[in-house]
């Protein structure tokens, strides 16, 4: 009996110790877990109070660092900015103004410009960069981009520039034309030659101010508003009747054809403004006694059906180095061929701006001493058609009697062409 109580009270001895041991296990456990670790000091909870919630709402990068420059918090932005890397502000100019300001507490801003990642061409990124004591230990920087700010004030500067200038030289030929006027006030033959002179110039300074106006309507308002099915056989129309009297003064032949009844969705007067720019610049940089093509045609799109308006021409053709440049405000191509027939350099800058709004673009194909082929690609409105059925062509020779198309007369072979060199006969309007 005393060998089997000696056990018993040996296993209860051993249960307690058991117990206790594993008890102040679980409290070691416990302590360890609730210990900051290394990692966990370079979390959000951290920050103050509020701040995280702050920070994911503003648009500025934002990135906060603690007493030792690491990162405790970044935005996505920052990231994508290239200010984050490995865990470290990899800007030194900013991680030194973070240091000025954890050392006394003043606030910093200071514009840079910073090498874009992931682009050999070394253009730069401007930022603005704000620091400022957050707490006793942190610092927040919020970066703002103002790469597309300055870009814009420059285009800004540009066309206040330019204006200037165009507006400066019909204002100054009316000036001198004026004096000459009065000067020769007993010569009919000398007043009659200057006002000549004078209506061409103000007829110059009508058309500027009126690109002007037409310029900043598209750019400011939004055409699908009072947007309408619009058909494609009437803005052709009306394109070629509004360049009439210019081709007809050149014994330029201009041909309509393609698919019949297109329409597109948009504003009706942007719409006839763009296509009107088009054609009214093939009729100017052609030779006298060639011919202008205006053909339409449906092409399909993953987006869906879209039209293609192109506008071929047999002139002067247009550069590689001058294709890019095209389509900016006052860029010619020729300048004293634009001062002879009174362009202003807007009216293509206008045509990209409508194809823009409307969801479409334009796109250029020439040769020099070819032509040029401008496309104007726009969506297509309205359920589909019948595209089998083609509108017989339409030939015009505005101003004077009709001119037969020569038989044997080729136009520039281009992609944005292929409609225009396919179109049935012509029939001659009256």
């Amino acid at each position: 009996m005393d060998v089997n109580a000696a056990v018993a009270a040996a296993a209860a001895i051993t249960g307690v110790l058991t117990g206790v041991i594993a008890m102040l296990a679980f409290r070691w456990s416990e302590r360890e877990q609730k210990r900051p670790t290394r990692s966990s000091l370079h979390t959000d909870a951290v920050l103050p109070p509020g701040v995280d919630t702050v920070l994911s709402v503003l648009r500025s990068s934002a990135v906060v660092l603690d007493e030792a420059d690491a990162v405790v918090k970044a935005s996505s932005a920052a990231y994508a900015l290239g200010l984050v890397r490995g865990g470290k502000l990899a800007v030194e100019p900013m991680l030194q103004m973070a240091r000025d300001t954890r050392r006394d507490g003043e606030i910093r801003q200071v514009e840079l410009d910073l090498p874009r990642r992931g682009t050999g061409r070394g253009e730069a990124l401007a930022v603005s960069a704000r620091v400022a004591p957050l707490g006793s230990r942190l610092v927040l920087l919020l970066v703002e981009d103002l790469t597309e700010a300055r870009r814009i004030e420059a285009v800004r500067r540009d066309f206040v520039a330019n204006v200037s200038h165009e507006l400066k030289t019909p204002v100054g030929a009316l000036s001198l034309l004026s004096e000459a006027v009065m000067d020769a006030s007993e010569d009919p033959e000398a007043v009659e030659r200057f006002a000549g002179r004078m209506q061409i110039e103000a007829t110059r300074l009508t058309s500027l101010v009126q690109e002007l106006i037409d310029l900043s309507r598209v750019q400011n308002d939004d055409p699908l508003e009072d947007a309408e099915p619009v058909r494609v056989d009437e803005l052709v129309a009306e394109a070629i009747d509004r360049c009439r009297h210019q081709a007809g003064a050149k014994e330029i032949t201009m041909a309509a054809g393609g698919t019949a009844d297109l329409h597109v969705w948009g504003n009706r007067g942007q719409l006839a403004a763009a296509l009107g720019n088009l054609v009214e610049n093939a009729v100017n940089y052609s030779p006298a006694r060639t011919r202008v093509g205006i053909a339409a045609r449906t092409v399909n799109a993953p987006g869906g059906d879209h039209i293609e308006i192109a506008v071929t021409d047999q002139g002067i053709g247009i550069s590689d180095k001058d294709k890019e440049r095209i389509f900016e405000r006052f860029y010619r191509v020729d300048p004293a061929r634009s001062r002879a027939t009174g362009g202003t350099g807007l009216g293509l800058a206008i045509v990209k701006h409508v194809a823009a709004s409307h969801g479409g673009e334009v796109t250029v194909w020439s040769a020099e001493n070819q032509g040029s082929t401008f496309t104007l690609r726009l969506p297509e409105a309205g359920a589909a058609r019948d595209r089998a059925h083609q509108q017989p062509a339409r030939e015009t020779r505005a101003g004077g009697a009709g001119l037969d198309v020569e038989a044997g007369r080729s136009t520039p072979t281009s992609p944005e062409s292929a409609a225009y060199e396919t179109l049935p006969a012509p029939e001659v309007l009256p």
